[in-house]
């Protein structure tokens, strides 16, 4: 039995709900691209247990071990990056990310697909901080397709990498998490870094749609402060 509370039968399934309307070959498409984000899923979940090893004094050497790896590898593969304090949630929305870039076959991420991310996960601050200023999911999502390049001519396999501003993103995230006195990094101080790196295509959307760093920052800040106190009582 599968260790998971899933199977091949519910992907399936749930492939052909969506796909309804589609042939055979747009569906081996659709199946790469959930393929490659179970895959990014999956590297993310080992990456969390190894955070936590090494949290409690737990050897390069050991890990490899339990991976099944050498320690060079382990290291190499599994060593602290630029997403180490990054939440659950907004791992899972830089996933989203590389998918969207995938889905629309574009060679890079940029800021749009961040951004379009960091929607994609309705359970993180950002996505409540972008729909109660806009009233609107959709009003941002338009917003962001006006703004995507033309569709690529064939989808890339494997790793996607980074526009140069995008990394600048992800680095003022964690600059904003800093800022603000936390020690981790949201979606939320996803959209801080966003909005940061002013003339990226992601930091022209928000602008468009009524925000300005400093009102989001103290938007960010407020909401963060209410949360806290919310848990306290």
């Amino acid at each position: 039995m599968s260790p998971l509370d899933i199977s091949l039968a519910d992907l399936i399934a749930r492939l052909d709900e969506e796909l309804p309307d589609t042939d055979e070959l747009a569906r081996i498409s659709e199946a790469r691209l959930r393929a490659q984000t179970l895959s990014d899923l999956g590297d993310q979940l080992i990456d969390h247990y190894v955070s936590k090893a090494k949290q409690v004094g737990a050897s390069w050497t050991e890990i490899g071990d339990a991976i099944g790896v050498s320690k060079q590898a382990a290291q190499q593969r599994h060593a602290p990056g630029p997403f180490e304090r990054y939440t659950n949630l907004n791992r899972h929305s830089i996933v989203l990310a590389q998918e969207a870039a995938r889905t629309h076959k574009h060679d890079s991420i940029g800021t749009e697909h961040l951004l379009l991310g960091l929607l994609g996960e309705p359970r993180g601050l950002a996505y409540e901080v972008l729909v109660a200023k806009t009233e609107s999911e959709q009003r941002v999502r338009d917003a962001i397709a006006e703004a995507l390049p033309p569709a690529g001519k064939k989808a890339l396999r494997g790793h996607i990498a980074f526009r140069p501003e995008s990394k600048e993103a992800i680095e003022q995230a964690r600059r904003a998490a800093a800022d603000l006195g936390h020690d981790w990094v949201g979606t939320e101080h996803a959209l801080l870094g966003l909005i940061r790196v002013e003339e990226s295509p992601a930091a022209r959307i928000l602008r468009d749609l009524g925000f300005t760093s400093d009102e989001l920052h103290e938007t960010v800040k407020a909401e963060i402060a209410n949360r806290l106190a919310a848990r306290g009582n």
